[in-house]
């Protein structure tokens, strides 16, 4: 197959949405990629991803979060560029085609895309609901207050791994936006792709929504350990 191999990483612990997830990984326009599902220790709906044990690498490990789930899958992982999708959400048919060849045109290591939200039947909520910035340092100044960047419109080559390492297994809800500040003061550039490509769920049962408090407490503290490097790049940026 032409063009790089990309490997679409979904963690999945007990969720109802899973087989969703999976077939819109598996219906990318993009042929070269491969869909590893890493069973984060479930105990319920596992027999969801029955009809697609073939088409993915199912993997099984204990209990850990979200950040060990993708770490686990990136190690396994053979993709010179690594999406990541919950398994509560959607990758439009276009996703990996629309993403990877802007950043092939542009030299680009890592990116994120618009988004559209949508509710727990699939109905649209809000479209391109992705925040814009008008500046790279209206972008850095986001992180002082939340997190700009939706990790699961997110997809990076896998040299960027290299360089800022592992999710921090640590965290239990905020390792993506601990892991976009690493990268970033890692020196990379962040690019950003208007097109909305990824279906974001919000319901009821999502981890945002049932541990709010302790997603925002867990926010204070990545962000109290960052804030004084975070003005020093944004003082060297300006806008």
């Amino acid at each position: 197959m032409s063009g790089p191999l990309v490997s679409i990483i979904i963690p999945f612990y007990n969720d109802g949405y899973v087989n969703q997830a999976v077939a819109s990984a598996l219906s990318q326009t993009y042929p070269n990629i491969e869909v590893l599902v890493v069973d984060d220790g479930s105990t319920a709906n596992q027999h969801l991803l029955d009809p697609y044990r073939s088409r993915i690498h199912y993997l099984g490990k204990a209990n850990g979060g979200t950040a060990s789930a993708l770490n686990h899958g990136i190690r396994m992982s053979r993709g010179e560029y690594i999406a990541w999708l919950s398994s509560d959400d959607l990758f439009y048919p276009h996703k990996v085609a629309g993403q990877l060849g802007h950043m092939l045109t542009r030299g680009a290591l890592i990116s994120a895309t618009d988004f559209d939200l949508i509710g727990a039947g699939g109905e649209l909520l809000k479209p391109q609901l992705a925040v814009k910035f008008h500046s790279a340092g209206a972008f850095l100044r986001a992180f002082h207050t939340f997190c700009p960047i939706n990790g699961c419109t997110v997809m990076m080559h896998r040299s960027v791994v290299g360089r800022v390492g592992w999710f921090n297994e640590g965290l239990r809800y905020t390792q993506d936006y601990d892991y976009w500040m690493r990268t970033i003061f890692a020196g990379f550039d962040f690019h950003f792709v208007h097109s909305p490509l990824t279906a974001y769920r919000w319901h009821g049962n999502s981890g945002t929504s049932r541990y709010l408090d302790q997603v925002n407490a867990e926010f204070g503290v990545v962000h109290n350990g960052y804030a004084h490097e975070l003005d020093r790049l944004i003082a060297r940026v300006g806008g």
